[in-house]
Order: C-alpha cells, then structure tokens, then sequence
C-alpha cells in the first residue's frame, strides 16, 4: 500500500489503568470512525503518576495490566492496528524493582507483535527548578526495535529518545520508514526543542515522524506540552495539533515520500569512519 491513514491520539492521561482506558478509548473510536488504520497513543498510555507508592499500589505486568488487556481488545474490535505508545509496567527483571517504559505495537487481531523498553531515561535539572529523575523508577532497555506491519518497518522509541539522532539513523537503516515517538514532554523543553527535535529526525532519516503527546495539566501535578505532530520525510509538518487539549490527528503517510526523500539526499548511504584527534 503506497498510503496509510493514521491517528495520533493526544491524550491528558489519569492516574489509574481503568479511568486511562476509559479516557483513551474514545478518542481510539473516533480514529478508527474516521478511517484510520493505524492509531499510536502517547507515552504512559496507562497512567501517570509521579508519587513512586501510588505507582506501585497500580503497577502490574504486561499481561495483566487493565488498561493494556482492554486496548489489545479494543484494536481487535475495531479492526485497526495499534501502537500503545508506551504502558508503565513491570519490567519482569529480578531483583530490580523499577518499571518498564514499554510501547506495545498491537495488530489488527489484538495481538502484542513487538515490544520495546525505553532506551533513554530523562535524568535533568531544568533552569525552571524542576528535577527529574526517570532512572529511579525506570529500568532502561537494551535494545532497538524495529517492527513489522502491513504498510512497511515502524521504528519504535519513546519520548526523551529523540535526542539521540544515532538511534533514529539506526533505525531508518534497519529498513523504518516510519518511525513513532509517543512523548510526555515537559512545557519548557516541549516549548523549545519538540518541534525542531521531531523535524531534524525526519530530515536526517527520510522517515516519517509520528509524536502522540500527553498533553496539559495532570492530576499529579506535571504539565505537558501536547501538541502531537507528523512530519513528513522532507522535514514539513503535515498535521499537528497546536493546543494542549485531549484530541485526534488525523493525517495519511504516502510513502513515495520516503523514497523521494532518500533518493534527493542518500545521505543513509554515505557514512565514512572517522578519527579524532587524540
């Protein structure tokens, strides 16, 4: 298939799996009524919850989280594939009690095809005050994903990954023509990288760019910036959602893109070694 109409869902996520759902689940189902047939969720689809004890009274595994089981049926129902952006569970490694940060890419039948665990935790003072810690609860993965689907490779990463452009060109020359980047960006940071952040992947990969966001203010507190966004393979925003409010975008991928752009600039084949100087 040369195109691919898609959603990003915007999300403003609560603090427990079963009030996540019934918040997502709707903005699933207009998607899906508006033709989509890939739909991707934010970062922490499940729920969101700084107080380290309160996430630990909801945490569960993969299998067994409310929110992850309901979405699997959901996308079964509907007929759509769908990324879960990422789901906070647990990491399954003994003797390591933090959480996994996990996006789940779900087919058409509700079944998990691929899962990838955040490589880069967010560890950052900000000039705001704010501190963040993300490695105290999050147990990093060790590995990249790229995935399979009907319509081409989807690259996977989550949120504060898109600040390592090695890990999006690894993934393009692993054969991803489009590659997803469910976010809860911090307002400072999303006010003045996301966007640009998002172009410069696209431009360097020749891949689409797919970014749900968490979006506003949060029941614990945080805020985030929203505005989830596509970009296409040359570098343009093709849809964005310019707001911090719950929402859908819709957008349709023409992957005669990708070939164009990589075609003009095939700079996914002219790496040299290097030396520094010492």
């Amino acid at each position: 298939m040369a195109t691919l109409p898609i959603a990003l869902i915007q999300t403003r996520t609560p603090a427990s799996p079963a009030a996540a759902f019934a918040h997502v689940e709707p903005l699933i189902r207009e998607a899906a009524a508006g033709g989509a047939k890939l739909i991707l969720t934010p970062e922490a689809t499940n729920f969101l919850i700084q107080d380290r004890a309160a996430r630990d009274a909801v945490l569960e595994t993969q299998e067994r989280d409310e929110a992850v089981s309901k979405l699997r049926d959901l996308a079964r129902e509907l007929g759509v594939w769908l990324l879960i952006g990422s789901a906070i569970v647990r990491s399954g490694h003994d003797g390591d009690d933090r959480a996994a940060n996990r996006s789940l890419l779900i087919d058409d039948g509700g079944g998990v095809v691929a899962t990838y665990d955040k490589l880069h935790v967010y560890d950052v003072d900000l000039p705001t005050g704010e501190r963040w810690r993300e490695s105290a609860a999050i147990r990093p993965g060790d590995g990249a994903v790229v995935a399979d689907t009907p319509w081409g490779k989807l690259g996977l990463t989550i949120c504060y990954d898109i600040r390592f452009p090695q890990l999006h060109r690894a993934l393009a020359k692993a054969g991803a023509a489009m590659i997803a980047v469910p976010a809860a960006f911090t307002v400072p940071t999303g006010q003045a990288h996301w966007e640009t952040l998002l172009r410069a992947r696209a431009i360097e990969t020749g891949c689409y760019i797919l970014a749900p966001a968490q979006a506003g203010a949060h029941e614990d507190g945080r805020r985030t910036w929203g505005r989830s966004t596509v970009v296409a393979p040359w570098g343009e925003v093709v849809a964005k959602l310019d707001h911090d409010e719950p929402g859908v975008l819709f957008a349709t991928l023409d992957f005669d893109a990708v070939d164009k752009a990589r075609n003009a600039v095939p700079q996914l084949t002219h790496d040299r070694d290097f030396a520094l100087p010492s």
